[in-house]
């Protein structure tokens, strides 16, 4: 079968996601979008034949057609979105954050434990990334030895307007937590937080750049660069240091020219450039799991973890000091 799916929010990432369903990933359709403005839904699902448009995520749920949802929206949305998901019985790939804050996220958690089975897929679009799963096999396959360190680097050309200092862990490193967890099959135990001198083109009151430091329950030392403010692109690289040798991933990519005296190549200025591969990869696997009745992929759980990881990270930033990650026991649902 076409899958129909609802798309809630069409800004950036929802109408990127409406352009992949609609004309890159094949075995799916937009049956209906919302957004609270309804121009901008107009505008993303102009041309889409059959695609209804509306303002309330549960009315797009409802439309005729829809068998699945993608949630696009803010994050402080997801929690009612998903509820209404579950309340339908639809199976869901949700943007990360699961949800902003970690209690949002276990109301989450329990209530897809009550329906006692998994309706949702988190959108760490890493786990899609072809560099990151060459990683992730290299570090399984033992020949490197144990890992001892990850070195991450996380830049943006230019923080959005909405920005702020906690943002820049809930939003941005969230990603180096999940991804620090799936690479090493290891939970995260605690975070410190280091603040140099904030950049001269950071916004008022924004702390960037900022140097956040994971340990994890096997001995794994992370250190992650989280800067919004760069100038110059977006760029993402992790280097693994293990006991008999390196892996590096993000270090150069796409075509090098060499001309006039000068050799380089371009830096991409987005992530939706940068992982522009990996959402297709992440959406056509979510599209093919759920046509043959399955949920894969990162879990509500995995949502849970990187919520709690970065609830201990913005601690950090407060108190400049080391905070423990509290971590609940894994729910069978997620075993």
């Amino acid at each position: 079968m076409t899958l129909g799916i609802a798309v809630i929010g069409t800004g950036r990432m929802g109408a990127d996601h409406v352009r992949r369903i609609d004309s890159v990933i094949g075995g799916a359709r937009v049956a209906a979008v919302a957004d609270l403005d309804p121009e901008r839904a107009s505008a993303v699902a102009a041309g889409i034949e059959g695609c209804s448009i509306h303002t309330d995520p549960a009315a797009a749920m409802a439309a005729p057609g829809v068998d699945a949802v993608l949630i696009a929206s803010s994050g402080p949305a997801h929690e009612a979105a998903l509820l209404e998901a579950f309340a339908r019985g639809l199976p869901v790939l949700c943007e990360k954050p699961l949800t902003p804050d970690p209690a949002g996220t276990l109301r989450v958690m329990e209530a897809e434990q009550r329906l006692g089975r998994r309706l949702v897929t988190v959108g760490f679009m890493r786990r899609h990334d072809a560099e990151y799963q060459r990683l992730r096999l290299a570090l399984s396959g033992g020949e490197l030895g144990r890992p001892l360190m990850l070195h991450c680097r996380h830049r943006n050309a230019k923080s959005p307007s909405f920005f702020t200092t906690e943002i820049l862990i809930r939003d941005s490193v969230v990603h180096e937590a999940d991804a620090t967890r799936w690479l090493l099959g290891q939970e995260i135990t605690a975070v410190q937080v280091l603040r140099p001198r904030p950049t001269s083109y950071a916004p008022q009151g924004l702390g960037d750049p900022q140097l956040v430091l994971f340990e994890t329950s096997g001995g794994v030392v992370v250190d992650v660069e989280i800067f919004v403010n760069c100038g110059f692109g977006y760029e993402v690289r992790c280097e693994a240091v293990c006991e008999r040798g390196t892996a590096s991933i993000g270090e150069s990519g796409g075509l090098v020219t060499r001309a006039a005296g000068h050799a380089g190549n371009a830096i991409p200025q987005d992530f939706t450039v940068r992982f522009a591969e990996a959402y297709d990869r992440e959406v056509r696997a979510w599209v093919d799991a759920t046509r043959r009745g399955r949920v894969e992929g990162a879990s509500t759980w995995d949502g849970c973890a990187a919520a709690l990881v970065c609830e201990a990270g913005v601690r950090a930033q407060e108190s400049g000091g080391r905070v423990e990650v509290e971590l609940p026991e894994r729910p069978p649902l997620y075993e």
